[in-house]
């Protein structure tokens, strides 16, 4: 079990308990139900996705990547929002010191630039492990519970394990995008199927089909972009 000093985990409990504080910042990630009475579309898509219903690649064959090497330690990385609490410093240690590792060691395992990590884990929840959204999704990446058991996530909370989960799920997206990134990022937010039925397969497909997404996975994808910017000139 990991370690992390009480001094975090207070300020962690302290924000999670602090009702006029939005840590999640857009709905989230892998909540999208699209219209199937309540039930997570993305779960199901999911599910068809890892047996192979759909022909594409199943995301638990996910190779490593380990020729790509580990970049240096950002040292931070929390949204401007925390600030107002007097616990940014606290909680701006433990992304920059306990996920680090972890960010680093996904990203050299999957593939997938540590900055773009950052930037997800930024959006979705401010750094908060502790994060849950109204719909139920949970921790830095904030994933479903039937999405993170199909990621082999056993404990959304434990930071190590969510970071693994939705770096592998963002390695999926970006091979079946074939690299395309706002496309990724758009089924990371809005479901793949979502994506496919807009016609969205590249970058160049976004900017021209972009008013057929939702507003919120349009707003979504500028954040997190902007973000990596942020973290890619940090590194």
């Amino acid at each position: 079990m990991m370690n992390i000093d009480p001094r975090i985990m207070k300020s962690l409990l302290q924000l999670q308990l602090m009702p006029s504080l939005d840590l999640n910042g857009y709905e989230n990630v892998l909540s999208s139900t699209d219209g199937q009475n309540g039930s997570s579309m993305f779960d199901s898509l999911l599910q068809q996705y890892m047996a192979g219903g759909t022909g594409a690649t199943s995301i638990s064959n996910i190779p490593a990547s380990p020729g790509l090497s580990p970049l240096e330690a950002l040292g931070g990385g929390l949204a401007p929002m925390l600030r107002a609490t007097g616990l940014e410093s606290d909680v701006a240690s433990a992304s920059g010191t306990a996920f680090e590792a972890y960010i680093q060691d996904a990203a050299a395992k999957y593939g997938v630039d540590p900055a773009l990590i950052k930037a997800v884990i930024h959006t979705e929840s401010s750094y908060n492990p502790l994060a849950e959204s109204s719909a139920g999704a949970k921790g830095l990446m904030q994933l479903m519970d039937g999405t993170a058991r199909g990621l082999g996530v056993a404990n959304s909370f434990d930071p190590q394990q969510n970071i693994e989960g939705g770096t592998k799920f963002l390695a999926y997206l970006m091979r079946k995008y074939e690299g395309n990134e706002q496309a990724a990022l758009a089924a990371y937010n809005a479901g793949p199927g979502r994506v496919d039925r807009a016609g969205i397969k590249s970058d160049g497909d976004f900017g021209g089909l972009l008013h057929l997404l939702p507003s919120e996975t349009q707003r979504y994808v500028a954040k997190v972009q902007r973000a990596k910017e942020l973290y890619d000139g940090s590194i």
